[in-house]
């Protein structure tokens, strides 16, 4: 069974208050900020790559090579699964940095953090926000243009 206290940072380490300590947080820090923005570029690619096969897949409707395909809506299921997996990127991307950085300002990693009771948000969130957004109505602009 696993432990309750997984993310308990004061059950794992012993945390001293030292400026080494301090700058090693803020590299691990940043670095969640990285790897999220990693995500986010994923999921760019991947709402960005499939509206790029609608596109052309809908330019090329009514034309005699469409016409004589065996699966004419390939092309269209395609592009509504790459948005479909960009929107859910960058949703758990969100989902992942605020669990990561709840874990790093909690416990006694508070004490290197230095981090004020009023916690600072980043622009992360809404980046993934308005992502998450052009990706459903993208999503939802493939869905309706294909019947």
């Amino acid at each position: 069974m696993p432990d309750d206290n997984a993310f308990d940072s004061s059950s794992r380490f012993e945390v001293r208050t030292a400026s080494e300590n301090h700058f090693a947080w803020l590299r691990t820090r940043l670095a969640v900020e990285r790897t999220t923005m990693a995500y986010l570029r994923t999921a760019v690619s991947l709402i960005g790559f499939g509206f790029g096969i609608f596109q052309f897949a809908y330019q090329q409707q009514g034309t005699p090579v469409m016409d004589s395909l065996r699966f004419p809506y390939a092309a269209w299921y395609l592009a509504l699964a790459l948005i479909g997996c960009g929107v859910v990127t960058s949703v758990f991307a969100a989902l992942e940095h605020r669990s990561l950085l709840r874990y790093l300002w909690g416990g006694s990693f508070t004490v290197i953090a230095r981090v004020d009771r009023h916690r600072r948000t980043t622009p992360v969130y809404l980046v993934a926000f308005v992502l998450t957004l052009v990706g459903l109505f993208a999503f939802l602009a493939v869905l309706l243009r294909l019947g």
